[in-house]
């Protein structure tokens, strides 16, 4: 089952399980959209055949659950039923809106035993992993420059909303190592600064006109320019690992990481206002 619909990805998952069927014996069954026509429109596009008023509606009758909402702040609250009911559960990016109240939630479903994970698609794909590698072969890296799309006032998050996919990509590539940020902005546009441990400082260009990512790196050998040597495999990384947790429980990714990326970006967000060096607080 799903809880949101005014995301594409609910449909496009819907047509992954049922269309295409590319994992077989995984069907998505039930949805519930915040609007009527939201649902609607998932059910038809995607083949949903039932959709609920009420997401607890779906309790008892499916195996697992994703929230899929487009704020962040609406994520969890609508899971904590099925946690407690030891349904597993995938949070589509971004987690949560505050790290406090996305600790008392990874606590809740660890001290009940429900497997849960969440990170951007982004991130967790054959592509970015190549990256990883490229990254591991370069050598010392000064200096990233990072661009993304982030709209810094959305109505969805502001940072959190697309900078997500920045953070966690980063993250993925070089681990937790963010010590603080900084964001600089003129009118609505802007840039941010992440400081690692080891000195590495990666620019973020938070792009508003265009959707599209791009990673150059400073090396010994000149500017590289990280780009995947491979395609995405068809269903990606990221799907397995989330249909391999609802079937066997296993976590792809711990909860320490998940926090540490809400961590990131409500850093980012406290620096938009702020315009100084904002430390990560996990």
């Amino acid at each position: 089952g799903i809880i949101g619909a005014e995301n594409s990805h609910t449909v496009g998952l819907a047509k992954m399980f049922n269309i295409d069927k590319l994992f077989p014996g995984v069907e998505l069954q039930y949805v519930w959209g915040e609007k009527d026509e939201y649902a609607q429109k998932a059910a038809k596009d995607g083949n949903i055949p039932n959709i609920v008023k009420d997401p607890n509606d779906m309790l008892g009758k499916i195996d697992a659950l994703i929230v899929d909402h487009r704020h962040a702040k609406f994520h969890l609250e609508p899971a904590i039923p099925f946690i407690k009911a030891g349904i597993p559960t995938f949070i589509d990016k971004p987690f949560c809106y505050r790290v406090e109240e996305g600790k008392k939630f990874l606590k809740m479903a660890r001290d009940l035993g429900t497997p849960v994970t969440s990170y951007s698609t982004a991130a967790v794909n054959e592509q970015t992993y190549d990256i990883k590698k490229q990254v591991e072969e370069a050598g010392q890296i000064n200096h990233m420059v990072c661009f993304g799309p982030v709209d810094i006032e959305s109505q969805w998050g502001g940072v959190f909303f697309y900078g997500v996919h920045l953070v966690d990509t980063l993250t993925t590539i070089f681990g937790d190592n963010i010590e603080k940020v900084r964001v600089t902005k003129n009118g609505n546009h802007a840039v941010a600064d992440l400081a690692f441990k080891g000195g590495m400082i990666a620019t973020l260009i938070f792009m508003t006109q265009t959707y599209a990512f791009k990673y150059l790196a400073e090396t010994k050998k000149g500017i590289l320019e990280l780009k995947s040597r491979v395609e995405e495999a068809k269903p990606s990384i990221h799907y397995v690992e989330m249909i391999e947790m609802f079937r066997t429980g296993k976590e792809p990714r711990a909860h320490e990481s998940i926090l540490f990326s809400m961590a990131v970006l409500e850093a980012l967000e406290k620096s938009v206002a702020s315009e100084k060096w904002e430390d990560i607080k996990v």
